[in-house]
């Protein structure tokens, strides 16, 4: 009990969510066709859940150590409105996005999936890493979803973030169930 507890507190201050995308909002995998051309593989459900996170004024970045235009049009269409993409120093991204948006590590979240991740793990006030993240990035998490990235991860975690802040009720509400 007092675990679940200490995931409430974390939850309740969360402001913003940040998010690695290879591995994270997609399974991993890129697909390239025969003119060079790539394609990413982005779960609507996930979506779903950033967009019911930002109705209730908690922000999304993306932050992705590779570039893809795949990525633009993702946020585009869920209206995340900043992307860092080819950041290979994601702690010191991090430290720019805290300094721009005036938060407090505890104010943050990050959903990651590799070691790359893991300094960033280590600062946010709810760090999380997917089911299917390199075992070395799980030990620097407070939690570990039951999905695995690009499957419904994301998603978990909108909804563990909403019902924590109380928003689940009003979501319940819309959706009439």
């Amino acid at each position: 009990m007092e675990e679940k507890n200490s995931l409430r507190e974390k939850l309740v201050n969360i402001r913003l969510l940040i998010l690695d995308v290879d591995g994270v909002l997609t399974d991993g995998r890129i697909v390239f066709d025969d003119e060079g051309r790539e394609s990413k593989f982005f779960d609507v459900r996930d979506g779903h859940g950033l967009k019911m996170l930002m109705n209730f004024g908690i922000d999304v970045i993306f932050m992705t150590g590779r570039k893809s235009r795949a990525v633009d049009h993702r946020a585009r269409d869920l209206g995340v409105k900043e992307v860092h993409q080819g950041i290979w120093d994601k702690l010191a991204c991090y430290e720019d996005i805290l300094r721009r948006h005036q938060l407090k590590d505890e104010e943050v979240a990050f959903i990651g999936d590799d070691i790359v991740d893991i300094p960033v793990l280590k600062r946010v006030g709810f760090a999380v890493a997917v089911a299917d993240a390199e075992e070395e990035t799980k030990a620097f998490v407070d939690y570990v979803t039951s999905k695995k990235g690009g499957r419904g991860a994301v998603r978990e975690i909108c909804t563990l973030i909403l019902k924590a802040q109380g928003h689940w009720s009003q979501v319940a509400e819309r959706y009439r169930f």
